[in-house]
């Protein structure tokens, strides 16, 4: 078990809907490699599904209610975690909403929700567990991206886009700055994943769910969408698809990895070996 007696604290760990979704697959994907897991949800029935779901396996879980644009909210889910389990290892910031619109369409509230909700978890996060990092000199935060920060998907969503390219710039950020403190970020930048958040939140804009999912599978190369358990893989395997929260990527840092779909990944280095310049290098199908 590569996370023996770590903490993982998964903001985002339920799913929108039946099924799982990228935050629970990533909770259990911790758990199942050792760590103990504070799974974290602004809805408690499933940050408790979540929750159960590693205990049943015989895994250590905590289930926290938590409004991730609050910093107060935030700040009292970190301290609970700390009281629970005594530190904190992992951070894993998974919060993330699609709201449609360009920028002609979009109210410029639901632009600043959008904006607060998706790249503002992650600065409240980072302000609650850093202090944390620092004083025991490592940690690691894990920033869910999307491959919507990099390029064009089809769909209208201004929001979006900006929101995940700004993840992007300041897991870079993060990653600099904390680099001499044993703290190292990384951003996992899923493709097109089947997951229940799509049918809440995508589905609106096809004229029907069977629609949609055609569309997406047919805009991947292997013709099939991903699923959540596609997106913990980089964060376990083996150089080159070495993610991050395991002791054998103790020097991955400031890198982004592609979980594109049907087990295909891309590797995008982001500024590399705190090089001036992003280097872009790509790797998959790898993720077997």
């Amino acid at each position: 078990m590569k996370l023996k007696d770590r903490v993982a604290v998964v903001f985002g760990a339920g799913s929108s809907g039946p099924g799982c979704g990228n935050g629970k697959a990533a909770a259990v994907a911790y758990a199942d490699e050792g760590a103990k897991v504070v799974a974290i949800d602004i809805s408690e029935a499933a940050a408790r599904e979540t929750a159960a779901i590693v205990t049943d396996k015989g895994g250590s879980a905590l289930a926290v209610t938590c409004d991730v644009t609050n910093l107060a909210s935030v700040e009292q889910t970190v301290a609970l975690a700390i009281s629970t389990y005594g530190r904190i290892d992992i951070l894993h910031n998974n919060v993330g909403a699609v709201v449609h619109g360009g920028p002609v369409e979009l109210d410029e509230e639901a632009f600043r929700r959008n904006l607060d909700l998706n790249v503002g978890s992650v600065y409240r996060t980072a302000k609650a567990v850093l202090p944390h990092f620092l004083a025991q000199k490592k940690g690691v935060i894990v920033n869910i991206s999307s491959i919507a920060s990099i390029r064009w998907t089809g769909l209208s969503y201004f929001g979006y886009y900006a929101s995940k390219a700004a993840v992007n710039q300041v897991t870079v950020a993060l990653a600099l700055q904390y680099a001499r403190d044993g703290i190292r970020a990384n951003a996992v930048l899923p493709g097109l994943i089947d997951t229940p958040l799509i049918y809440q939140q995508i589905s609106s804009q096809y004229s029907s769910v069977e629609e949609m999912v055609a569309a997406r599978n047919a805009m991947v190369p292997m013709g099939k969408m991903g699923t959540a358990g596609t997106l913990p893989r980089p964060l376990f395997s083996s150089p080159p698809t070495t993610q991050g929260s395991s002791p054998a990527s103790c020097f991955r840092s400031m890198e982004g990895t592609v979980a594109a779909s049907a087990d295909a990944a891309v590797r995008i280095g982001l500024r590399r070996n705190y090089g001036d310049t992003p280097k872009f290098t790509f790797f998959g199908p790898e993720l077997r």
